[in-house]
């Protein structure tokens, strides 16, 4: 079963996450997936930009809790959206929580419905946003960040936006996305290679430092005994033990 659709049209490749049985949870196969589709597009001179969007309600539900990818998986995929040498544009008409939102901060262009809503909710399940917080950190607002790690609290389009997570947001996401697309693609290639790179210098400063480290605390973190319990009460549907 093939977990990534691929279009085109007029050089802008659309990656679309299709695995509606499970919210698009990043599963491994998933994850690999994914990964081969940004390699073949960003070898071929013939796209100019990617699209990253979605089937369904949601964009992405975050970890496969039945089979996750290796954090050290989910890490080189983040990283292969910072570095591919051609413009990541998200286009997100739904739900995005926990692992997705790292998705979101990899591409250099997020735009979403405003029925879309995020969360971090690592915390409810007894984790932390660690893997995804390479992208995240450097290019969102610390304070908001701060509030919606720490709480795992549901927040809305605008409020992505106006923390750095979104960049733009509209009732029509297409209606947002026309104009950047068309600049995208009047935009000479060599030239958006060389301004990517620019602009996700300090990301991948960020990649270089600490990758390691968040990637055993995330693995140590999934291993825990209050991981066990938050992913089991999830599962089950209900409220883990430290509720109070």
């Amino acid at each position: 079963m093939t977990l990534i659709a691929r279009t085109r049209a007029r050089a802008v490749e659309t990656l679309t996450l299709d695995s509606p049985h499970n919210r698009n949870a990043l599963s491994a196969a998933l994850v690999g997936e994914l990964a081969d589709a940004l390699t073949d597009a960003g070898k071929d001179p013939g796209v100019r930009a990617i699209v990253l969007t979605h089937t369904g309600n949601t964009f992405s539900a975050g970890a496969d809790l039945k089979d996750p990818p290796p954090p050290e998986a989910l890490v080189a995929l983040l990283r292969q959206i910072v570095e591919l040498p051609r413009p990541v544009v998200a286009r997100v008409t739904g739900h995005v929580r926990a692992g997705g939102l790292g998705l979101l901060a990899a591409c250099d262009i997020a735009a979403a419905s405003t029925d879309a809503t995020f969360a971090f909710t690592e915390v409810r399940i007894g984790v932390a946003p660690a893997v995804i917080s390479l992208p995240l950190l450097p290019r969102t607002d610390p304070r908001a960040l701060a509030r919606y790690y720490l709480t795992g609290e549901r927040f809305e389009a605008p409020e992505a936006v106006a923390t750095g997570l979104l960049t733009t947001c509209d009732s029509d996401v297409d209606t947002a996305l026309d104009p950047i697309l068309d600049g995208l693609r009047r935009s000479a290639p060599d030239a958006l290679a060389e301004t990517k790179r620019l602009l996700t210098a300090r990301v991948l400063e960020a990649f270089d430092r600490d990758a390691d480290a968040l990637t055993a605390l995330s693995a140590r973190l999934f291993s825990s005994p209050q991981a066990r319990e938050g992913m089991t009460a999830f599962l089950e549907r209900r409220d883990p033990a430290w509720v109070v």
